[in-house]
């Protein structure tokens, strides 16, 4: 069975920074990709970031630049998502997924949630102005 664990979320101030974590169980990262994604209740689910076992990366356009994500070296399995100055419309569920990767794909599609089938629970992240 697969289970996706985010943690790391919480409340800070714009202009702040918050790294969120990820673990994966039952499914081996070397096999495929993982990612992050941000919800807001009742719109879509969109793409931020996306990684594989070998540290190769996409960005959705609003990350770059801000949002940093890596494997973490320490914790098999994991990866962790560096987010940088934080503003208020970064505030949003923020989960993560695990499945196959996409890279032959679009680069719109890479980040697309159809393509990734397990989910974790996710995170809070709210920034203050």
């Amino acid at each position: 069975q697969v289970q996706v664990v985010e943690s790391g979320g919480g409340s800070v101030q714009a202009g702040g920074s918050l790294t969120l974590s990820c673990s994966v169980s039952g499914y081996r990262f070397s096999s495929g990709c993982m990612a992050w994604f941000r919800q807001v209740p009742g719109k879509q689910r969109e793409g931020v970031a996306v990684i594989d076992s070998d540290g190769n990366s996409a960005y959705a356009e609003s990350a770059k630049g801000r949002f940093s994500v890596s494997k973490d070296n320490a914790k098999k399995n994991t990866i962790l998502l560096q987010m940088n100055s934080l503003k208020p419309e970064d505030t949003d569920m923020y989960y993560c997924s695990i499945d196959l990767c996409g890279w032959a794909l679009s680069p719109a599609d890479i980040l697309s949630p159809n393509g990734f089938g397990y989910w974790g629970q996710g995170t809070q992240v709210t920034v203050s102005s």
